[in-house]
Order: C-alpha cells, then sequence, then structure tokens
C-alpha cells in the first residue's frame, strides 16, 4: 500500500518539489520537539495574522472586480440605452439631391438628404448622431437627451437660427444669397 504522498503525487495533485518541502518541515517540526524548543505559540500566531492578512487581501481584491464588473454592466446598459432611444426616434426616408458633409471617427462622410431635411439640419432642427459606424437623423430634443446621457453619440448639432432678419446697418443687405447655393 503506498503512502498517500504517493497517491497524492500519482494523481497530481501535488508535485515533488511539495512533498519534499512537506517532509522537511515535518523533521524540523520533530527535532523542534526532542530538542525542548516550544515556538508553537507564536508560530500560531504568525499563521493567524497570515491568514488574516491573506484574507482580507483576498476580500479588496474581490470588492474591486465586483466594482469593476458593476462599470462594465452600466456601461452596457447605456449604450443599448442609447441604441433603443436611435432606433426609435430615427427619421428615416430622407434621401435627396443635397449633400451634408460631417465627420464621423475622423473621417468625412456625405449623407444624402431631401431639401427640407438639409435645412433642417443646418436650421438646427434636426441633428446627426452615431453609433457603431451608423448615422442617424433624430431632432434637435433627442439629440439633447442623447447629449446627456453620453455627449460622444451626438455628431453634428447645429445652433438655432432665428427667423433671418435682416440688420440695418449690414453693407451686405443689398446681396442676399441664393437659397440654392451649396457649399
Amino acid at each position: 500500500m503506498a503512502s498517500l504522498q504517493e497517491q497524492l503525487l500519482k494523481a497530481g495533485l501535488t508535485t515533488k518539489q511539495k512533498t519534499r518541502q512537506a517532509n522537511a518541515d515535518k523533521r524540523k517540526k520533530n527535532k523542534q520537539k526532542r530538542s525542548g524548543v516550544q515556538h508553537d505559540a507564536t508560530l500560531q500566531e504568525q499563521v493567524k495574522q497570515d491568514l488574516a492578512k491573506a484574507k482580507l487581501e483576498k476580500q479588496a481584491k474581490d470588492d474591486a472586480l465586483n466594482e469593476q464588473k458593476k462599470q462594465q454592466l452600466a456601461d452596457k446598459e447605456q449604450v443599448l440605452r442609447i441604441k433603443q432611444i436611435l432606433t426609435h426616434h430615427q427619421i428615416k426616408n430622407v434621401a435627396g439631391d443635397n449633400e451634408y458633409n460631417y465627420t464621423f471617427d475622423n473621417k468625412i462622410k456625405k449623407l444624402p438628404l431631401d431639401a427640407i431635411t438639409h435645412r433642417a439640419l443646418v436650421n438646427g432642427r434636426l441633428s446627426l448622431c452615431g453609433l457603431d459606424d451608423v448615422t442617424y437623423i433624430v431632432t434637435r430634443e433627442t439629440a439633447e437627451k442623447l447629449a446627456e446621457l453620453n455627449a460622444q453619440v451626438v455628431l453634428v448639432q447645429n445652433d438655432k437660427v432665428a427667423d433671418e432678419q435682416v440688420d440695418e446697418d449690414d453693407p451686405y443687405a443689398d446681396y442676399q444669397i441664393p437659397d440654392d447655393l451649396m457649399w
């Protein structure tokens, strides 16, 4: 019949290094008992302190991991909420002859729009939002709500243009810009 150490070694639950260390510790303990030296009380106290310290470190590590998981879950939930708002409030079927240029992920993109939508986007009544390489046209109010959640989602949000009033002192008042002039 093989000893317990040999059985554990054979099963792969321990290594030769650990069995040698255990045997050496056992011999040292027996020698201390024979020589009359009793350090058991201090040794036990040291072991208790080490265990308590290890337990505190493990608890701190677990708390940090739990906090990280909660943050990842909150971020994922926020992205899903933003995506849901964008898909439900987007304005569709606005393709036309006019092109609107904007930047998305440091790339200049063109969006074909009809004249009414183009004018509304320029005047600030509509805004462009982007998520996962998809551009959404939404109302100004929706874009403001999204900006509260994540300002990076809003790509274009122009300031509202007041009714075009002609200033009396404007030297170019006689030279009106035509509506069909595209830049």
